[in-house]
């Protein structure tokens, strides 16, 4: 376990109350739904790519988005974690029994620190998380942290360079900083393909593919990495 991980604000404010309007947000709206769609089938392509894992830690698992998919495969066992206990208990109450049942334990933890044993599961499952890091020691913590639970793969998501809404994005914060003479605070960072990398190599991680949401126009990549132990 990390004594003192790193802080981020945007992990603090999953109370009860924001937890369940977290869930109903995600399964309401045509283009959350569409989004939800695209992202899932993303993520069963790379569970494809990583082999087909009999096991698997959903990290952060937030309300259970993915757990319906996870559990398409009859034998696999799901383990889930969360920095919020809150979100965990959401899931695990509104999302459809027989999808429930199939959750193996849950875990209340950091993401750099998560105080499992190694090995503990044959692939770590880490969906809209990287994207809020900015700092690439910091990236480079928490993928090591994968590393050293998965005993074989790791599937992260995350903002890249490279596309058209990419470009856009980054041309947007530039004319905002410029209007306000600072830059604006926020909870959710582009990362150049090189820059990520460099950190997959860092944390002892190989790239095995990539899914894109819409290759070429949107920033929304999924890496599939093989540990290297």
């Amino acid at each position: 376990m990390v004594d003192s991980p790193p802080h981020y604000e945007f992990s603090e404010k999953y109370d009860p109350d924001h937890a369940r309007k977290y869930f109903h947000k995600h399964n309401t709206g045509f283009w959350r739904r569409l989004s939800t769609w695209r992202e899932v089938g993303m993520a069963r392509k790379a569970l494809v790519m990583a082999g087909q894992p009999a096991s698997v830690l959903d990290l952060p698992c937030g309300t259970g988005r993915f757990w319906a998919m996870l559990a398409e495969a009859p034998e696999r066992r799901i383990y889930v974690a969360d920095n919020s206990q809150a979100m965990i208990d959401a899931g695990l109450e509104l999302r459809p029994r027989e999808v429930s049942a199939r959750i193996e334990k849950s875990f209340c933890c950091s993401a750099f620190g998560t105080g499992l044993p190694d090995n503990f599961v044959d692939c770590v499952f880490s969906i809209r998380l990287l994207h809020h890091i900015q700092k690439s020691e910091d990236r480079v913590l928490m993928l090591k942290e994968f590393a050293r639970v998965s005993s074989g793969t790791v599937i992260v998501s995350l903002w890249v360079d490279g596309n058209f809404r990419a470009w856009r994005h980054a041309r947007n914060e530039a004319r905002k900083a410029k209007e306000r003479g600072t830059d604006l605070p926020r909870d959710r960072f582009l990362c150049s393909q090189a820059d990520i990398g460099r950190d997959f190599a860092a944390a002892g991680l190989d790239v095995i593919g990539h899914v894109d949401f819409i290759k070429y126009w949107d920033k929304w990549r999924t890496y599939v990495l093989r540990v290297k132990k």
